[in-house]
C-alpha cells in the first residue's frame, strides 16, 4: 500500500518544506500520511496543567500526504518511486525505480 516505511529517509516534493530531506518517525497507514523528523512544524498553543508542567508555544511535526514525498535512494541519492520485486524466496522486496537497486 504505502511502500515507505519508519526510518526511510524521503524527499518532500511540495508544501513549505519543499526539496528538503528527512527520516519517517511515525506511519499512519489507514489515513496514508506519515511524520517526518524535523519538518512540517506546527506551533501549538499549550495551557499550564500542573505546578512543574509550564505552558507556552510548542514546536511539533505534524503529519504529511504520501503522495506529497518521494523515498531517497541509498545508492544514487536521488528521490525516486519505488517498485515492489518477488524474490526467489516467495518474498517481496522494494527496489528503486532509477537505479533498480533494492531498498
Amino acid at each position: 500500500m504505502l511502500g515507505i516505511k519508519k526510518n526511510d529517509t524521503v524527499k518532500i516534493l511540495s508544501g513549505k518544506d519543499k526539496g528538503k530531506t528527512g527520516r519517517v518517525i511515525q506511519v499512519i497507514p489507514e489515513r496514508n500520511r506519515l511524520v517526518v523528523q524535523g519538518l512540517n512544524l506546527v506551533k501549538k498553543h499549550t495551557k499550564k496543567r500542573r505546578q512543574d508542567e509550564p505552558g507556552g508555544i510548542i514546536s511539533k511535526e505534524s503529519s504529511l500526504h504520501q503522495s506529497k514525498v518521494n523515498i531517497v535512494c541509498g545508492r544514487c541519492n536521488k528521490a525516486t518511486r519505488i517498485g515492489i520485486e518477488l524474490l526467489k524466496d516467495g518474498t517481496k522486496a522494494r527496489y528503486c525505480k532509477k537505479c533498480k537497486e533494492l531498498l
